[in-house]
This record gives C-alpha cells, sequence and structure tokens, in this order.
C-alpha cells in the first residue's frame, strides 16, 4: 500500500499509540508510517477478546460446577494453555492436567498451590476462593 493510503481509522489504542505500518513512498521504495488503527483490524481484535471472554466464562462454570479446578479458570483468564502453564511452573504437563480434577487440586500440597499462584499473580487465597471470580 502507498504511505498515503495507510488506513487511519482509530482504534482500540488509537489515542494511546500509533502503530508502525511498512508502505511504499512516492519512488516506491518501502518505508514505515504511522496509523491511527485500522477497522479491519479493530473488529478481528473485538471478535478474539470476545471469544476469550466466552472461554473465561466457560471455565468459571466448570469451576463454580465443581468440574474442573480454578487452574483452569486461571489458566484462561490469562491465556494459557497446558504447555505454557508447563513452562511458567515446572509442572509437567501430564500433572497439569491432573491438577485440573478438583478432587486433586483440592489435596495439592502447599508448595504446588503457591506455585500456582505466583504464576497466575493472584494469593492463595485468592486461587482457592471463589471471590477471584466475581462471586
Amino acid at each position: 500500500m502507498k504511505k498515503d493510503e495507510v488506513p487511519q481509522d482509530l482504534g482500540a489504542l488509537g489515542k494511546l499509540t500509533k502503530e508502525v505500518c511498512y508502505a511504499t513512498d512516492e519512488q516506491g521504495k518501502y518505508t514505515t508510517a504511522l496509523s491511527n488503527g485500522w477497522e479491519v483490524k479493530t473488529n478481528a481484535l473485538d471478535v478474539t477478546w470476545e471469544n476469550i471472554q466466552h472461554k473465561v466464562e466457560a471455565a468459571k462454570a466448570k469451576v463454580l460446577n465443581n468440574e474442573a479446578s480454578p487452574i483452569l479458570f486461571f489458566m484462561e483468564k490469562n491465556i494459557m494453555d497446558i504447555n505454557i502453564l508447563s513452562s511458567y511452573t515446572g509442572f509437567f504437563k501430564w500433572q497439569i492436567k491432573r491438577h485440573l480434577k478438583p478432587a486433586v487440586f483440592n489435596k495439592l500440597s502447599p508448595k504446588k498451590i503457591n506455585k500456582y499462584a505466583e504464576v497466575f499473580n493472584v494469593t492463595v487465597d485468592e486461587l482457592k476462593s471463589m471471590e477471584a471470580y466475581g462471586q
């Protein structure tokens, strides 16, 4: 796209910052240009955040129905999967899968619970209690 055609639609961060884009100048050479945002990109991001919010709500429902441990909720809330959580905690993936079960989670050692709380940046009480879920 040409430098003078770089979209200037006000995006989600348009009032705070500008995005650097590559465009061609008058001689056809690549250069950078600042953009306030692009409506298509903003719409795509809105859909993505909506999807994340649905996953968080579904995880919350599973925790409240005792179908999953609070780890599932915080994984979704922090946009993590088992691989990422494994790398942050040092736990094996199969261990985390076990810890997602409420009965197993309730028997975890304080050291393991503290590790999860540290990774999710919450207190142990917030990790265990329904206060962390807005209840």
